[in-house]
């Protein structure tokens, strides 16, 4: 159960109670995650920095994520966790309105694959809803997370208020490893009603991976994001740049996507941009087996543009939900734009265009900036990006 957090920070722990400073950069942040200073790991990070280990080298530090986050003031105010090397086996879950950066400690963060820490749990829905399952919860409350079933899922009560405006983590891997195959919903990462920013981080789970429910925003820089069936769902916005999608097999598709009906004109949905699309490893046997996506309902959008796609991809692209569901309409939007790679396959791209759309520059231009598709989320006016990190690299920090 997801819980409003309201408990005050405690006295105990080292960190500044003064106001942060609110143009925090990459290079400032680079500087905390260095832990230069073993005596004392935030000496080098800006105010408001708490500090989790799971060691007993520093016994004032929280033990666990989820019990810093909980300590953070219910307000408006900005904090960042740092959180030493090791592995936490816990469900985190950010309600907070305030901005909140989680900091994984690592030498080199502009290198994901030497991140040193990992967040994990290990569930699959069955029979409940798919939020229980979720490594990672970014949403004001458990209505606000809540996948629910049928055509348009949970209604999400309107009087539920809008939870964190800037959310964001750094190298950090998150993992749901409930089962190694597909076989329910076990997601590493549940976002709704909130803003959120990934840098540099993994999330590894086979079924669902990556969730952005209602009025979620989520975008995902030099990520990767590994999986079996359609492990970028929701119903909210997600732009995935410059990331590895790792195929651990093939299932469903890499994509699902369920459209909403608001009294704006919207641009929900799933783009991933300037990307690579590899199998996990050479031994599987999924040669032109994996779908880009399938319909969740008959609003899906997704698209994929400037991206690798390795020789997994079907040459014909995206599916229907199934033969007997196909889902497919004319607000259906499953496209792609500019893709290349031994998977991408011109000519069976548009012999299959009643299901895949192969975007011309003018299609594709509505959907080439983020500022083009994050809205507000209440008006739906266009350009709702400013939470997200502009330099998120540092060249130098010393």
């Amino acid at each position: 159960m997801i819980a409003l957090v309201s408990v005050l920070l405690a006295s105990f722990v080292i960190a500044s109670c003064t106001e942060p400073d609110q143009t925090i950069d990459a290079c400032t942040l680079a500087k905390c995650q260095a832990v230069t200073n073993t005596e004392n790991p935030i000496a080098e990070c800006p105010p408001n920095t708490l500090l989790v280990s799971n060691s007993t080298e520093y016994p004032t530090a929280f033990h666990s994520v989820q019990s810093a986050v909980q300590s953070l003031p219910n307000d408006t105010s900005a904090y960042q966790i740092l959180i030493l090397s090791g592995s936490y086996v816990e469900q985190v879950n950010v309600s907070r309105v305030g901005p909140v950066y989680l900091l994984g400690q690592t030498s080199t963060p502009s290198n994901r694959t030497f991140n040193t820490v990992q967040i994990s749990w290990a569930a699959w829905a069955g029979t409940g809803d798919n939020a229980y399952t979720a490594t990672l919860t970014v949403a004001p409350d458990l209505n606000a997370a809540l996948t629910g079933s049928g055509p348009t899922g949970f209604a999400v009560p309107n009087t539920t208020i809008f939870g964190n405006t800037d959310f964001r983590a750094y190298n950090i891997d998150f993992i749901n490893d409930y089962k190694p195959y597909a076989g329910s919903p076990s997601l590493a990462l549940s976002v709704g009603y909130a803003n959120t920013g990934f840098y540099r981080s993994r999330f590894y789970s086979y079924q669902d991976t990556i969730y952005v429910g209602k009025l979620g925003n989520a975008y995902f820089y030099d990520n990767e994001i590994a999986g079996q069936t359609d492990f970028f769902y929701g119903f909210g916005t997600a732009w995935i740049q410059s990331s590895l999608v790792t195929l651990r097999s093939c299932g469903g598709g890499i994509t699902a996507w369920k459209g909403t009906n608001t009294t704006f004109v919207n641009s929900y949905g799933v783009y991933i941009h300037d990307s690579t699309i590899l199998k996990a490893n050479s031994s599987l046997d999924i040669t032109h087996k994996c779908a880009l996506g399938r319909p969740w309902n008959a609003e899906h959008r997704s698209v994929f543009a400037n991206t690798y796609f390795d020789d997994s991809i079907r040459p014909d692209g995206y599916i229907e939900w199934s033969v007997s569901t196909p889902r497919i309409g004319v607000n259906t939007t499953m496209a792609v734009y500019n893709d290349f790679g031994p998977g991408y396959n011109l000519t069976a791209l548009e012999a299959n265009s009643n299901i895949t759309t192969v975007f011309t520059e003018q299609q594709y231009e509505r959907y080439s900036t983020t500022s083009r598709v994050f809205q507000d989320p209440f008006s739906g006016e266009y350009g709702n990006d400013q939470w997200i990190e502009n330099y998120p690299t540092c060249t130098s920090y010393n």
